[in-house]
């Protein structure tokens, strides 16, 4: 459909390279790690979807303590076997004793025993917390596939495709991602944080200090090297999404850049994004590389102060030496869970983010819904009057003034006029996809506003200029203007539309799948089986905008009388650039800016020699 005077068309700011190509979130792009602008209110939402899963949250969260605390507690009992054998050894070399083998074996097992148990239980919490993730992120995408079909078209005009797609993918798969990820990273942080501190404090109150001490700088550090490298991060999706929209685009448009030689152009284009890229991957891998070297070096000097601490009181006979061991293990493991929940924080962010705009979508201004005692449309004549109708996409630019005309059943209407002068507009407002400002539409005599939406959309039939087909076999796309129609039924409409021969040289006919782009049928064959799709449907009134406008002038001749036939005894509206083909209309309708100019059957308006002969005789003349 010719998207004429719509917001998508006028609001696009080609200045800005995100509606340029995709981009930051879109569906090319990644995510750029924005955060969201109401924290507290998208974790409270998204609160509100994880409390249907209580019980099972409360069991993952046991499951997830308990085998954080069966992983803590290893360390203490292995410093436990060391400080045997030591002990063994030393009552050895006094022949005072040995090593009780007997003893550690048992102790081992029992350690070996408890690291089995803590995998389990974390295999069981990983699996409970993945089915909650993947049940929200189902009822999510399942409620966004509900609420797509309840937003009205001024949402997806005021919306690139990209942005729409961006919610139902990129933030989905982010929440679910990130759902999965940081609640269990969170728990098992927190315990292991708490756990291992009060483990640390156990052996020795001052080897605890001395290794708190370090935290502050590691702290510093890792805080510095996570905004520096967010940053490139974040330049980073942004410029891979601006690298994946130059090759999709060179690629869909290869023959035109092949045509106009722009080539050079295109790989000029391309080398400096990608050059931009390279500048921004390396500089973030950098700075998130040096984090783990940076967290080691500082990890080192808190061992050997620990090291030396510890020998220190063992000489003292105030510690064990296992206990130096199992101190050890633990200053290790308690800088893993700090370094994770630095990592966490920015996957909540994300999480946020990315809930926030899904729930933004969902909240989005639905079409308002049908009254409650609707017009039955049965035994309906198709009589279409319009009544000093007001229209504008926002209510401060009206583009259509004052259009009033009446229709009688079987008439062929078409509308014709300059690109923005509302033609389409008009079919929009005729089905209810924009709701008029003012006046009002009739269908014998009802207001379209008294029938409910999905029936008075029934009445109509639409071959549109843009075609749209889908995956799947020929006589699936064809039939989807009627789904139970039979075989027969199809394959009538389709000889109608004189698709049926070409149909029959395909391979499998049709059987044959169509792919996903449909474009392994030409744009004549795809318009061929847009208007048998319209024939088998049957409707009352049709709609017809430049439905002839991808074939070649034989088959256009041949589908106007099968037009002919199909709009006998039917209310017709055709919206038409080239004239020649609506010369047998009935009434033609001259549009200019929102208005009907002039209005009458073709040698009317050509003998009045007005603004409608202007049009039609600009046609043929010659430029020299």
């Amino acid at each position: 459909m010719n998207k004429e005077n719509t917001p998508q068309d006028k609001n696009i700011n080609t200045d800005n390279p995100k509606m340029r190509k995709p981009g930051g979130h879109g569906p090319m792009g990644g995510y750029t790690g924005e955060k969201a602008k109401d924290f507290k209110g998208s974790i409270g939402k998204l609160a509100v979807y994880l409390s249907k899963y209580k019980i099972k949250i409360i069991i993952m969260i046991i499951f997830a303590i308990g085998s954080t605390v069966f992983s803590i507690v290893g360390p203490k009992i292995l410093g436990n076997v060391t400080t045997s054998i030591f002990k063994g050894l030393m009552a050895k070399i006094s022949g005072t004793g040995g090593i009780d083998f007997e003893k550690i074996g048992r102790t081992l097992l029992f350690l070996l025993g408890l690291y089995i148990t803590s995998s389990i239980f974390s295999l069981i919490q990983a699996f409970i917390m993945n089915k909650i993730s993947q049940n929200v992120t189902y009822q999510l995408r399942k409620e966004l596939s509900e609420k797509i079909n309840r937003l009205p078209m001024k949402y997806f005009d005021s919306k690139t495709h990209g942005e729409v797609l961006s919610v139902v993918t990129n933030d989905i798969d982010t929440l679910s991602n990130s759902l999965n990820q940081s609640m269990m990273q969170i728990i098992t942080s927190v315990t292991s944080i708490i756990g291992i501190l009060i483990m640390m404090l156990s052996i020795s109150l001052s080897m605890t200090l001395v290794a708190l001490l370090v935290l502050p700088l590691s702290g510093v550090l890792i805080s510095f090297m996570v905004k520096k490298s967010q940053i490139y991060f974040k330049s980073q999706q942004e410029y891979l999404g601006h690298v994946n929209g130059q090759v999709e685009e060179v690629y869909g448009g290869h023959q035109v850049v092949r045509v106009f030689n722009g080539e050079e152009k295109v790989i000029a284009e391309f080398k400096e994004v990608n050059n931009s890229l390279y500048d921004s991957a390396w500089k973030s891998q950098f700075y998130s590389g040096l984090m783990f070297p940076i967290m080691s070096f500082v990890g080192n000097i808190g061992y050997v102060a620990v090291a030396v601490l510890g020998g220190y009181l063992v000489i003292q006979n105030r510690i064990e030496v296992g206990s130096i061991q199992s101190f050890i293990q633990y200053v290790r493991n308690f800088n893993q869970p700090i370094g994770q929940m630095a990592q966490i924080s920015n996957q909540i962010q994300q999480a946020a983010a990315a809930s926030e705009r899904v729930f933004e979508f969902l909240s989005e201004e639905e079409e308002i819904q049908d009254v409650d005692n609707p017009v039955s449309t049965n035994g309906i004549q198709s009589t279409v009057e319009f009544k000093h109708v007001k229209f504008g996409y926002t209510p401060e630019k009206i583009i259509i003034k004052d259009f009033s005309s009446k229709v009688e059943p079987g008439q062929k209407i078409a509308i014709v006029g300059p690109t923005g002068a509302g033609k389409t507009t008009i079919v929009k407002l005729l089905m209810r996809f924009y709701d008029v400002n003012e006046g009002e539409i009739l269908v014998d005599g009802h207001n379209i506003k008294d029938f409910d939406r999905s029936e008075l959309r029934k009445m109509f039939g639409m071959v549109l200029q843009d075609t749209w087909l889908f995956h799947g076999t020929i006589m699936e796309n064809i039939r989807y203007g009627k789904e139970d129609a039979t075989d027969e039924e199809v394959i009538e409409a389709a000889k109608a539309a004189h698709a049926h021969h070409f149909i029959s040289t395909l391979p499998d006919g049709y059987q044959m799948e169509l792919n996903e782009e449909a474009n392994n049928v030409s744009q004549g064959q795809k318009q061929l089986l847009t208007i048998a799709r319209a024939i088998l449907a049957d409707p009352k009134i049709l709609i017809l905008d430049e439905a002839t406008s991808s074939v070649d002038t034989r088959t256009e001749v041949r589908i106007q009388k099968a037009m002919d036939n199909l709009m006998k005894g039917r209310t017709s509206f055709i919206i038409a650039h080239r004239l020649s083909t609506i010369r047998n209309a009935d009434l033609i309708l001259v549009m200019k800016d929102g208005d009907i100019v002039e209005q009458g059957n073709h040698e009317e308006l050509i003998v009045k020699g007005g603004f409608y002969a202007n049009l039609y005789n600009s046609q043929f003349e010659q430029t020299a």
